[in-house]
């Protein structure tokens, strides 16, 4: 029992530190679409260049995780399509349309409002409340919403960028609820795939004249100096998109889409960090202050957490999975 326990542990520490690695990738991508942004690309050009390009960086990996299991591809499509159309095209594209009104830091926190909405489908699905310490990092977290926002200060917040970040809030929960579910596809797969997925669906929403595609070139401005744009797109493209994923929906599926989505949001701090050193954005004191109450949220989702696995008794992913999807979602 010791033995096992010890071993529930380090895939536990390991998830966590998945999901720090995640949260930081994921956090590079606001500064850099936003140099784009400014230099005339629309958010759909960057979306597609950003996808497309870490579908081909996880080409490989895919192919080899599905070598003589390509049933498994059958199996889960209607998820994979539902990943790559949510998760990944839409939630991006959102993001960077918010992004375009709002501050970096801001665009993010509206996003991972998402966060909240994993809590409620799992309480849903489950039919049971979530602990106290879970209902209070919620708490936690939506005061740190509203710090950031700094509703009741003198510059309030685009009200477009805000409907922007609501949609990317729904994308962002789709992602952790799906990449939660438990399934034999593998991690690399479910994010290489619904890259490939996301990709086909901008390229034909773009080609359709519904999403916008404007591409830019020359040269971006990135901490105070000119960079090709090439370098923007690529660090979308392999860092944050190809690493990012697939570091997300493994940490995920090692800690459970509640403990995972709640890490995740130390993806803000990242984000206003590299906004900072990269584009000179720094949010004020009162959007600081949201921050910790962001950490603290954190900090109380996963103590909760980690308790309520004690007093039932679960081990490994039976009590880490909130969802329990239909068959055939993967």
């Amino acid at each position: 029992m010791t033995s096992t326990t010890s071993q529930q542990g380090r895939h536990q520490g390991l998830g966590l530190w998945l999901a720090l690695a995640s949260a930081a990738t994921f956090g590079s991508s606001g500064p850099f679409a936003k140099s784009l942004l400014v230099e005339g690309w629309s958010s759909g050009a960057i979306v597609l260049l950003r996808v497309s390009g870490a579908t081909l960086v996880l080409a490989v990996p895919t192919v080899l995780a599905l070598r003589g299991r390509w049933a498994l591809v059958r199996a889960g499509a209607p998820g994979i399509l539902a990943y790559g159309a949510v998760a990944v095209a839409g939630c991006q594209v959102a993001y960077f349309y918010a992004v375009q009104r709002l501050d970096v830091g801001v665009a993010l926190l509206l996003e991972y409002l998402g966060v909240v909405l994993v809590v409620l489908v799992a309480w849903i699905r489950a039919r049971r409340a979530p602990s106290g310490l879970t209902g209070l990092g919620v708490v936690l977290a939506l005061l740190g919403l509203v710090l950031v926002l700094d509703l009741a200060g003198q510059s309030r917040p685009d009200l477009v960028g805000v409907a922007w970040g609501l949609v990317a809030a729904t994308g962002l929960a789709t992602f952790f609820i799906l990449a939660a579910e438990e399934s034999e596809l593998p991690p690399v797969a479910l994010a290489g795939l619904g890259m490939g997925a996301g990709a086909v669906i901008l390229g034909l929403l773009g080609a359709a004249g519904v999403i916008p595609l404007h591409f830019g070139g020359g040269q971006v401005v990135l901490m105070g100096r000119h960079a090709p744009w090439w370098f923007a797109v690529g660090e979308l493209a392999l860092v944050a998109a190809a690493v990012a994923y697939l570091l997300g929906v493994t940490a995920t599926r090692m800690l459970g889409a509640t403990v995972a989505s709640f890490v995740g949001l130390t993806e803000v701090l990242f984000a206003v960090v590299f906004a900072w050193l990269i584009l000179g954005e720094l949010p004020g004191l009162m959007q600081l202050g949201g921050g910790v109450c962001i950490v603290a949220g954190v900090a109380a989702v996963r103590v909760g957490e980690l308790r309520r696995a004690r007093e039932t008794g679960a081990t490994g992913l039976e009590e880490q999975t909130d969802f329990p999807l239909p068959a055939g979602v993967a």
